[in-house]
């Protein structure tokens, strides 16, 4: 499937959003779930532009912290932060676990990077390979800066969800642009997350999209009543009753708080199930609970705040308030400024 398109849309991943250079190492990490066309593409584009390709394949871990005990970890460890830059394919994910902290800890000496965890080649074609990513890191800089310079903020949505929080002065955000520079950490394009000031963070999340792991698409919302950034109440019908069992069974009080928010910016981005896309509806915004990396709190240090598992809630058709000005109606950009807006028109939404 893709065959001519997919790798296309890899060498563009690697030679304009990656910057690749003849003679660097890129790593290539997958596991037995992950689709292994997007794997062999990536490798070929890495080939095409002079670099040298090093595909890790593993068996498929629990995912984050939690599958710590099923990963080679000092072999990944050693072996991918050897290399100049890094895309993780995995469907269970190696971010968020410990092989991550100890790869990226150090901010001077570490793989750049991109998550595109269990994306398949209809997805990568349609969000990277069609997708004009000058125009689209326009967008997301421009709505970054507004939102950095917002003390506080209300989210709503049409399912009654009401939640507000005040953001951390000085906290950094962890904006996928689209381009990796030397050792950041980047996520697939058409993202603006970052994490709040967590006890400030009171009302009602409701996700009515995607809660990933372990859902996958809800079939009801699951409706969360936060208190200073902790869960205190899940309630829905059979999807909440699972997804706290779930939270529950790590026995990690870390994992009923929030960990981020983010907004979804991706232009060609649809609900499909899969959580990297789903977290990239234009207009959604999506709630992380759980580990929170150490990249979206800068303040506090390289390994975050680490919990057992990490889980993204997504919260579809959002209304969204910077300091009382409206920039999101319904998940339509209608504010801060007219340029704003027109950016969002030039990138068809």
């Amino acid at each position: 499937m893709y065959e001519y398109e997919l790798p296309n849309a890899c060498l563009k991943l690697l030679r304009d959003m990656f910057h690749l250079q003849p003679g660097e190492s890129i790593a290539i990490t997958c596991d037995t779930e992950s689709s292994m066309e997007i794997v062999e593409a990536t490798a070929q584009a890495a080939v095409i532009l002079g670099a040298k390709p090093l595909v890790f394949k593993i068996a498929a871990p629990a995912g984050g912290k939690a599958g710590d005990k099923d990963m080679p970890m000092e072999a990944l460890i050693n072996g991918i932060k050897a290399c100049d830059a890094w895309v993780e394919y995995n469907t269970k994910l190696i971010f968020y676990s410990t092989v991550y902290d100890k790869i990226i800890e150090d901010p001077n000496n570490r793989p750049r990077y991109m998550n595109q965890n269990g994306v398949h080649p209809e997805l990568l074609v349609r969000n990277i390979g069609k997708v004009d990513n000058i125009l689209l890191n326009k967008f997301i800089m421009a709505m970054t800066d507004a939102t950095i310079n917002a003390k506080h903020m209300r989210v709503t949505a049409p399912n009654g969800m009401d939640i507000e929080f005040d953001n951390e002065p000085g906290r950094e955000f962890l904006v996928a642009d689209g381009f990796v520079g030397k050792g950041e950490i980047k996520m697939f394009p058409g993202q603006i997350a970052w994490a709040p000031n967590f006890e400030s963070i009171n009302g009602t999340i409701i996700v009515d999209g995607t809660l990933s792991p372990p859902l996958g698409a809800v079939k009801s919302p699951v409706k969360f009543t936060i208190e200073k950034g902790e869960i205190v109440k899940i309630e829905g019908g059979a999807d909440a009753a699972a997804f706290e069992e779930w939270l529950r069974a790590f026995n990690d009080p870390q994992m009923f708080r929030v960990a981020h928010l983010a907004y979804g910016f991706g232009p060609n981005a649809k609900l499909s199930g899969d959580i990297v896309e789903d977290e990239r509806v234009w207009g959604c915004t999506e709630w992380g609970f759980g580990n929170v990396g150490g990249c979206l709190v800068s303040d506090i240090g390289e390994l975050g705040i680490p919990g057992a598992c990490h889980s993204d809630g997504i919260c579809l058709n959002c209304s969204v308030w910077l300091d009382g000005v409206q920039v999101l109606d319904k998940g339509v950009v209608v504010g801060p400024t007219p340029e704003i807006v027109q950016l969002a028109r030039d990138l068809g939404k």
